[in-house]
């Protein structure tokens, strides 16, 4: 592990925002760790660095506006906008699919980073890309604190994240008894 993945390992630590037990993820899959990025959010300092490591990651990738879905990558995202000094916009669910409102909208071309907190398997990150796309901009790049997917989360377009861990998940049916004997709990994304 690098100073950096150590750094931020640490700062979801000292938040709170790694837990361990049973948990159901959005995906639907299980697992004894969750990281509650909620948590980490809280603290505003924290929240700053992780922009910063983020934003030092991304190097000098050229975007416009930075797209985030609601609502793990709000205030994340929010940051990197906010040091990045550009355009920040959310994509929202409804009837739990996520969609652009509130008069959001991109230019023809807008070069977009779709940044979350999270991703498993990346199903929010591939809906924003595809609203980009539908709505005229161009997906520059994904961000992520942390990418929990072992490298199976594929997008078409660079995904940088300041994080690498993969815990195992596990299929409702085929849990390990470790995990079997405990209750699930569904802490939210």
């Amino acid at each position: 592990m690098d100073a950096v993945q150590q750094e931020v390992t640490d700062i979801f630590l000292r938040t709170k925002a790694l837990l361990q037990g049973h948990f159901v993820l959005r995906s639907g899959l299980h697992s004894g760790h969750f990281f509650q990025c909620a948590q980490v959010c809280q603290d505003m300092p924290a929240v700053e660095r992780l922009g910063t490591l983020l934003k030092q990651k991304l190097g000098a990738l050229p975007y416009d506006t930075v797209l985030a879905p609601a609502m793990g990558g709000l205030v994340i995202g929010q940051e990197v906008a906010r040091q990045s000094k550009c355009r920040f916009i959310f994509a929202e669910k409804q009837n739990d699919v996520l969609v652009l409102r509130r008069g959001f909208t991109f230019r023809p071309g807008e070069r977009v980073l779709v940044v979350e907190d999270v991703i498993t398997r990346g199903g929010r990150v591939q809906e924003c890309l595809a609203i980009v796309r539908q709505h005229g901009g161009t997906a520059v790049a994904v961000a992520v604190l942390v990418d929990r997917s072992a490298g199976q989360a594929k997008f078409d377009v660079p995904c940088l994240s300041l994080l690498e861990m993969s815990y195992p998940t596990y299929a409702a049916d085929k849990l390990p008894e470790h995990l079997s004997r405990i209750p699930a709990s569904k802490p939210g994304s």
